[in-house]
């Protein structure tokens, strides 16, 4: 199945290489027993190697109808298509057992995705894995460890709930139509076990407020969220002379829950 013209209001660079199709089968180790969910599946050359790997059972979201017909023409027997929009899809109500998830994902909306599995109560009873490609620009935000140029929100956000490894970096060569960017893909496991917060949207807030202002020290934000700033830093053994990048997950997840103690 060939699409003349991609939509690039959906983002839509097709998938065409067969040897990094194949790394992504490889990396997702699907079993028969799996149930399997694929973001944005588009001309579905990595459906056609899913199918070959016979899971339980197989689950497509697809936000274009004109492609989403089509996958439902050449592989309706396989699959069940949904023509929906990823962001607005709650995908527990499609599978009990947890998922593995493939998404070549739409780059102007990656990091939405992202962020909305991340909210998730009990990722791990939902999602088995997610084999996921992106901006390697935005990858390499995903990645970052702290005292790097790229640590920073999305660093923190990912590696609160998630262990995440890089697989390999895809060269523009490998989609059609051409990207301008380079792709990497990562492979990502939810934790069993991570700190709790009441509430994911706490974890956002205190990072928008410390990486906006990235160049100052810390004593700015946690200026703006506490006014014992004092006593945050002494109880939290925070200096308040570092930077946003400085401070290690752990400690943005302690100065969360102080917050959320603030204003519960």
């Amino acid at each position: 199945m060939k699409i003349r013209f991609p939509k690039k209001s959906l983002g839509q660079n097709f998938l065409t290489d067969k040897n990094i199709i194949n790394i992504i089968i490889e990396s997702g180790n699907i079993k028969n027993y799996d149930t399997v969910l694929e973001v944005g599946p588009g001309t579905g050359n990595l459906t056609e190697k899913i199918i070959l790997k016979k899971p339980k059972k197989i689950f497509a979201i697809e936000k274009d109808s004109n492609l989403a017909e089509k996958l439902r023409d050449k592989f309706s027997k396989e699959i069940t298509i949904i023509n929906d929009d990823i962001l607005k899809v709650d995908e527990k109500k499609y599978s009990s057992d947890p998922m593995i998830v493939f998404g070549n994902l739409p780059y102007n909306i990656s990091t939405q995705i992202l962020v909305k599995w991340i909210r998730y109560n009990n990722l791990n009873n939902t999602f088995k894995k997610f084999i996921l490609m992106f901006q390697k620009e935005v990858a390499d935000r995903i990645i970052a460890e702290t005292n790097s140029k790229n640590y920073g929100r999305l660093a923190i956000l990912s590696s609160w709930k998630m262990n995440i490894k890089k697989i390999t970096d895809v060269s523009p060569n490998s989609f059609y139509p051409i990207p301008k960017i380079k792709s990497t893909i990562l492979l990502i496991e939810p934790k069993k076990e991570y700190f709790s917060l009441e509430n994911p949207k706490s974890l956002e807030h205190i990072t928008n407020t410390f990486f906006n202002q990235r160049r100052k020290m810390v004593k700015k934000p946690l200026s703006i969220i506490f006014k014992n700033i004092d006593e945050i830093s002494k109880k939290l053994k925070i200096n308040i002379n570092d930077r946003p990048q400085n401070l290690t997950l752990l400690k943005y997840l302690e100065i969360c829950r102080e917050y959320e103690k603030l204003v519960s």
